[in-house]
């Protein structure tokens, strides 16, 4: 039996929801009777306009907020507003993560190692989550199962990395994978109902991924729809002892 079977209501929230997986995470969200509220969070939601939409359609059960998790202020302000509404959430996704964005594309040698760039990418990447599980721990105080989930990467397994290159994205990820993890660890103590696993979402047709399509075989590439609904499965199927680990979408761990 799913965790959410057993909670009524459900309350979520959905970090970087103006596209791609985030957004496909409110859509499945909304479809689903037991989730009571949604809080969904875009950094310019005045731009978000499929959210927005969404919105708007479903004004008692999907509320927008602002969040640029680079700036520990705007998690801190969306945090109280959430906590004025509700005061435990079961369910929070954090689907944001960079991997190219203007000038900055993924290194394929050390030749392209750039300071700047190695930053944004721990910014967004890796110290946004371990922010939000700062700031989120006290909605997770309360007696019912939980689960923080990230998006992660298989590219961030250490272990598992035999080709190279993508120095700031895999480095990025693999540091995540250690905050999560240490999070995971004090949570336990604090609110020991509460889950926190990274996944990776495999290859998914989203803007992110769309310049690095190419090798990828068909059958390899989900849609934002069926990612969705993997991961889905596997937070529902989440144990106790799977806190602070890393799973792909079909349930498997990964190896750091």
């Amino acid at each position: 039996m799913s965790f959410i079977d057993e909670i009524n209501p459900v309350n979520a929230l959905i970090v970087g929801a103006s596209q791609g997986i985030g957004l496909g995470f409110v859509k499945k969200l909304l479809q689903d009777h037991r989730i009571a509220k949604i809080y969904a969070t875009s950094r310019q939601p005045e731009s978000a306009s499929e959210l927005i939409a969404l919105v708007d359609k479903y004004p008692e059960r999907l509320i927008c907020l602002k969040i640029d998790i680079t700036d520990e202020l705007q998690i801190i302000e969306a945090v109280q507003k959430i906590h004025t509404q509700v005061n435990k959430l079961h369910l929070v996704v954090n689907c944001v993560g960079l991997l190219h964005e203007d000038t900055l594309q993924p290194e394929k040698s050390l030749r392209q190692i750039n300071s700047e760039n190695l930053l944004r990418y721990f910014q967004i990447n890796s110290i946004g989550a371990v922010l939000l599980a700062k700031h989120l721990l006290p909605l997770f105080r309360h007696g019912e199962r939980s689960v923080f989930a990230t998006i992660s990467a298989k590219l961030g397994s250490i272990s598992d990395n035999q080709l190279g290159g993508w120095y700031g994205y895999r480095a990025s990820k693999a540091a995540l994978n250690m905050l999560m993890r240490t999070a995971a660890i004090e949570y336990k103590r604090s609110c020991p109902k509460a889950l926190i696993v990274t996944l990776h979402p495999g290859t998914t047709d989203t803007r992110l991924s769309r310049p690095f399509q190419g090798n990828v075989p068909a059958e390899k590439l989900f849609s934002v729809e069926r990612t969705v609904t993997q991961l889905l499965a596997v937070i529902e199927q989440l144990q106790e002892g799977d806190s602070g680990h890393f799973f792909s979408w079909d349930g498997s761990r990964l190896p750091w």
